[in-house]
């Protein structure tokens, strides 16, 4: 039984709970009494209240973010109705702003607004003593660093073994992209690096291997950063895997000299570009360095290994729809592995607001809070850019299609435009974004080179197919496939395969 029973809704199994365990961490005298739980949005909401009564707490704290505020609302609400002497305690990014106005605040006893590390215990000593005087919504102070325990040791052989372990060795951002809820994380404040890097070999030395920085500029204090590359390739073993955000525009030589002796597949970069369109940038208050941004990841792609993850955003102020395509037939021409298509998104307290009225931009009320539509892309097509991001995330993402994604875009005008068409083409013949199986993404691709492109030459399309189908070691032949016939790729091996080939793209 716990006192106190710290709690979430994963999007996942596969991720872990970085926050909780940071209080769970920082719980001090309360931390033998103090249990942690994680669920996921997809389990049932009785069987979650079941599980988290079972522990008879008297304190519930539950981390709140956009992927679950609807899920723990309905948590929340059914566990006061049976048990209404519990106390709930909620943070998290979700209702760290607007919060007055939500109604999970309503339901909840207490608000921790901010980096709750330290507020969170304290408040808990005062609940169980029953010396609390506090107002419903508490405004954490930013803690000092060097106040806050690290959460490593929290991590279970389960969680080592099955889910992401996320780290960081900063909190904060520079930058004031006005998307974003980092914009209102200035300054940036760095752990002790000595003591983060004793955590880093601590979970080595328990056969971690997969690690996911959360620094949302892990390039800014290049000296940091490169101690940070030296000390995990200088204990390199076969399946470390890195995931790092970098600011694009940054990657000087003393960078570059220490990622180009990792091996191949070891570093996923996340490179935020958003744009291209300069005048967008200034609109969102994002300066960026194009052409440096482009220099450094044509760099990445021909001179190392790393895996690079890029990210576009749909709908932003100022960007028109030739725009934006004019922006991905851009960053496609530098052949990053994974383009991520995302559509904007207001999140709560980012400075985007200021926007609504010039360019009439319209959000679903509903989490994500999605743009629906602005003054320059009307519903229908970012509805149709939704569609396109999807599939773009099956063929172009997936690392399934590598050589026939190329024969159907690259003598293309526009690989842009030519995958659109591709995107309304197979929407029209499957009437759904979901649920199709991958040999029949491959049916509707030879299909689509072969009937509605005019490509005539079959046998040569149904080989480059059976390429890709059996990349990642797949020996059914689809049944559209059996007429043609087909030579045996040579299958490559595990080394050489690339990282969506080894492990889930967004982890």
């Amino acid at each position: 039984m716990a006192s106190i029973v710290l709690a979430t809704l994963n999007a996942r199994y596969s991720h872990s709970s970085f926050g909780l365990r940071y209080l769970l961490a920082n719980m001090g005298d309360l931390q033998a009494q103090t249990a942690l739980r994680e669920f996921t949005i997809n389990d049932n909401t009785v069987d979650i209240l079941a599980a988290i009564l079972e522990e008879q707490p008297r304190i519930v704290g539950l981390g709140v973010y956009i992927w679950n505020v609807d899920q723990t609302t309905r948590l929340i609400a059914d566990l006061k109705r049976v048990a209404p002497e519990i106390v709930v305690v909620i943070g998290g990014p979700e209702v760290s702003y607007e919060t007055e106005q939500q109604a999970i605040t309503a339901l909840a006893d207490y608000v921790i607004t901010g980096e709750a590390d330290l507020e969170f215990p304290e408040l808990c000593r005062g609940l169980l003593a029953g010396t609390v005087n506090k107002s419903k919504i508490l405004h954490a102070p930013v803690p000092a660093l060097e106040q806050v325990q690290l959460p490593y040791d929290f991590y279970t052989d389960e969680d080592l073994a099955n889910r992401v372990l996320y780290v960081e060795a900063s909190r904060g951002c520079p930058f004031t992209c006005e998307f974003c809820l980092s914009a209102l994380e200035i300054p940036v404040r760095a752990f002790a690096l000595e003591a983060f890097l004793q955590s880093m070999q601590t979970l080595l030395d328990r056969g971690a291997r997969q690690f996911k920085f959360v620094d949302r500029t892990f390039n800014l204090n290049l000296r940091v950063s490169r101690a940070i590359l030296e000390f995990f390739l200088d204990r390199y073993v076969p399946g470390l895997f890195l995931h790092f955000e970098l600011i694009p525009d940054r990657l000087p030589e003393s960078l570059r000299a220490v990622i180009q002796r990792f091996p191949a597949g070891s570093l996923q970069f996340e490179i935020g570009i958003q744009t291209f369109n300069d005048s967008v940038g200034q609109l969102i208050s994002r300066p960026q360095d194009n052409e440096k941004l482009e220099e450094n990841l044509r760099y990445l792609r021909s001179e190392t290994g790393v895996h690079i993850h890029t990210d576009l955003i749909v709908g932003l102020p100022g960007e028109t729809l030739d725009s934006f395509a004019a922006g991905f037939d851009r960053l496609y021409a530098m052949r990053p592995q994974e383009i991520q298509v995302g559509v904007l998104k207001r999140l709560r307290g980012t400075p985007i607001v200021r926007h609504d009225n010039e360019w009439q931009m319209v959000y679903s009320q509903n989490a994500p809070y999605e743009i629906l539509s602005n003054r320059l892309l009307s519903f229908e097509q970012i509805h149709r850019l939704k569609r396109f991001a999807r599939f773009w995330d099956l063929v172009g993402n997936s690392g399934n299609f590598q050589t026939s994604l190329r024969r159907m875009l690259d003598q293309q005008v526009s690989a842009f435009y030519e995958f659109t068409a591709f995107s309304d083409w197979l929407f029209e013949k499957e009437s759904r974004r979901h649920g199709i199986a991958l040999s029949r993404l491959f049916e509707r691709v030879f299909e689509y080179l072969t009937d509605v492109r005019g490509d005539n030459d079959k046998a040569e399309i149904a080989q480059v197919l059976w390429a890709d189908y059996t990349r990642a070691g797949r020996r059914d032949r689809p049944a559209f496939l059996r007429p043609y016939e087909l030579a045996e790729p040579l299958l490559r091996t595990a080394a050489h395969r690339t990282v969506p080939e080894r492990q889930s793209r967004h982890q």
